[in-house]
Order: structure tokens, then sequence, then C-alpha cells
């Protein structure tokens, strides 16, 4: 499509320093080159010969200044928590909520690790001010750690003219407004979208109703999934993603995910009968729904493979198509005959005898 072009900005600009001079050399409107750079004119639709003159003053290839697929979408992450109920948006901004030690920073440590090293990003932490537990994990997962903003700025710069760049930071930086600043500066820079996560190590979070400002994703962290260790204890109710509101999802994704949300929701609210009166006075029509709500929220715990050295249990990444399917299954009742434990901790859902993974 041509409005998923962009220009390699950082490029144009690092090999034509006077970008404004040379190009009205050239015979270009100023304007027109900076409407570009900015984003204000797309790509796709400036003339070609536009983009040529700027190629030749640039000295590379028009594959080179134009990048492809550099446009908005869902950054799958093999989580199936996350990729199932609150998509990564790329190039958007992630907001995680939740009190200390139920799990963020692990979260962002595993999505360094995951986005770094599977899909190729540049990884880059703007690390908290404040020590607090679990900021050791992220750092170490990420490919560069940073104390200011002018330090973050100058290492996503480097790095967005050939990749695109996963930057995790505290909350902190979003009041103090640096976030924005930040933001606005790189708009002008151009390029590879930033996909930024935020964290809040001080887990003041959940005591306000937008601790983030706008989000393209939501992530809730659930107290009583992190107390029975079903991680990541992110909760599949609570959390959403701008994907689902603006149906960027295909059909059988949003129909799988409305039924297990549904499922989940329901088995939540019988869930609290259980644990007043005992599962045996569940209503037997409720029965099934409360039997599948233990197996799915059993399914949706995962390995990590940041974890490994703790768990000595190998990181799982669960491709989207395994997650819609097993999801799937578990709703339809063909996993009824399991136990919620035998599916906890796994990858794919394996039931079959020539289905050997997973189980």
């Amino acid at each position: 499509m041509i409005d998923d072009l962009h220009l390699n900005v950082p490029l144009l600009r690092r090999r034509v320093p006077n970008l404004t001079a040379a190009a009205k050399a050239a015979g270009l409107r100023p304007a027109t080159v900076s409407n570009l750079c900015t984003g204000k004119i797309p790509v796709g639709r400036a003339e070609v010969r536009t983009v040529a003159i700027l190629a030749a003053l640039a000295g590379c290839t028009m594959d080179e200044l134009v990048i492809r697929g550099a446009g908005a979408g869902v950054l799958e992450t093999g989580i199936k928590a996350l990729d199932l109920f609150a998509p990564l948006v790329r190039g958007g901004t992630a907001g995680a909520v939740a009190r200390p030690g139920m799990g963020q920073l692990v979260l962002l440590a595993e999505l360094f690790r995951r986005i770094g090293r599977q899909r190729g990003y540049a990884t880059v932490l703007w690390r908290p001010k404040e020590e607090s537990a679990g900021v050791e994990d992220a750092v170490r997962e990420a490919e560069a750690v940073c104390a200011s903003m002018e330090e973050t700025y100058a290492a996503v710069c480097a790095a967005r003219d050939s990749r695109d760049v996963l930057l995790g930071a505290d909350r902190e930086v979003v009041l103090s407004g640096e976030l924005q600043t930040l933001r606005e500066r790189l708009r002008e820079a151009g390029a590879r979208p930033v996909t930024i996560v935020l964290v809040d190590t001080r887990g003041e979070s959940m005591d306000e109703d937008v601790p983030y400002g706008p989000l393209d994703t939501l992530w809730k962290f659930d107290a009583d999934l992190a107390a029975r260790h079903l991680f990541p204890a992110v909760d599949p109710v609570g959390s959403t993603s701008t994907v689902l509101e603006g149906a960027q999802l295909e059909a059988a994704h949003l129909t799988v995910q409305q039924r297990a949300r549904k499922t989940l929701r329901r088995y939540r609210e019988l869930r609290a009968l259980a644990r007043a009166w005992g599962a045996g006075r569940i209503p037997e029509a409720e029965q099934t729904a409360y039997r599948q709500g233990e197996r799915l929220e059993a399914f949706l715990s995962q390995p990590f493979y940041v974890a490994e050295p703790f768990t000595n249990r190998p990181g799982e990444w669960t491709p989207l198509a395994d997650t819609l399917d097993g999801v799937r299954r578990i709703l339809d009742g063909a996993a009824d005959g399991l136990e919620p434990e035998a599916l906890t901790y796994i990858g794919r859902l394996a039931l079959g005898p020539g289905d050997d993974a997973g189980l």
C-alpha cells in the first residue's frame, strides 16, 4: 500500500547535512522536502522525480531511501495472553498497570529478549532514576541502557536507520514531560517507528484512572493471578488494545478473543462463589463454563525465556495461530478430559497422538 511507505530520514540527513540548501539547488521546493521528512506529505503520494532526486543527493538507491512496511500494525510477541487479548501496536505505546511484584518488569525484560532477538529490533531501556526490584532483569536484556533523555534520543536515532526500536521506560518520564519531548524530537527526525513500553516501578498506576495518558495498548495486571503464580499475570478482561477498536484484527481472532473474554469473565464470577461455598455449589448449568474457564486460564500461563534459570522450564514462543487454535479447542470442549494442571505453563495445545508438542 502506498500509505505504508516512509523516508529513511536519518540516512538522508546524515548524508546531506544541509538538506534544505541542497534540495533547493537541485530544483526541489524546501517546503516539499520538509513535509516529506515529517510525514505531512506521504511518500507514496510524492512525485517519483522528487524521491529520485533525494536518493541521488544521499548517494543511495530509492529502495534504501524509502522504507516499506514501517506503519502501525500488530507486533506479535509470541506471548499468548498479550497477543490474544491486548496486542502490542507497532510504533505505538503500551502501558503496564501493576503493583510491584506482579511481574511487569519481568515482562519488559521478556519483551526485550523476544522482540530483540527474534524480531531483530533494537532494544533500548531508559533506566528509571530510582532502583527497584526487577530493573536489573530489563538492564540485562536491553541492547542499550540510557540514563537521560539525551542519551535515549541518541541511542534510538543511532539504531533506527536500519531497525525498528523497542523502547522501555518508567512512568516517571511521562509525569516529567520528558517522554512527550522525546516523542516530538523523534517525530521530527522521522524514519522507522519506535514502539514504547511503559512500566510503573512505584506501583502507583493502579490508583489512577489514566496513569499514562493516551495508550495504544493497556496491560492491566491481576493480583489474584500473581498470587496463584500464573504468569504473565495479565488481566484478560481488563487489558485491551486500540487494534481491537479499529477492526484491524482478522475476524477469526476477534471471534475467539470475544468468546474467551466472555468465558473468563463468567469464570471469575463463578470462582468467587467457589471460594466462598466450594465448587460443588456451582449450578450444574454453569459447571462447563467454570471448568473451561479454569483450563483456559491455565493455558494462558507461559514459560518465559528470562525465567529459565529459576523455573528450569524452557521459554516458549507460541505463534498467534497456535494460540487461537488452542483457545478455540478449549472453548469447544476438546480439552475437557484434561486437568488444568496439564495445561499450565505449556506452549501450544497438543491433544492427539500425532500432535506431540506442548504437552
